[in-house]
């Protein structure tokens, strides 16, 4: 643990942050997962999942969380998903 206010400070501020992108993180992980199975099974609401997951991933690269290289794979990644011949 430091021993100087403004590195105490850092490391609260840190860990708090860290909170914050984990479940944003998260949070994306399961919009990727839920547009790439509701693809895979064609179900009518995969447009607007996929959608919603590309946004997701804009966001998060914008604001850092990701970088913009993830971003682009994972989005690239659920376009390329097939949907099932029935």
């Amino acid at each position: 643990m430091p021993n100087i206010r403004s590195s105490i400070k850092r490391v609260r501020s840190d860990e708090a942050k860290t909170r914050v992108n984990k479940s944003r993180k998260s949070e994306i992980r399961t919009l990727v997962k839920k547009a790439i199975v509701a693809k895979e099974q064609g179900l009518p609401e995969a447009e607007q999942l996929e959608r919603d997951a590309q946004a997701a991933l804009d966001r998060a690269s914008a604001h850092g969380i990701i970088s913009k290289n993830t971003a682009a794979r994972r989005k690239s990644r659920i376009a390329r998903v097939k949907q099932l011949e029935a």
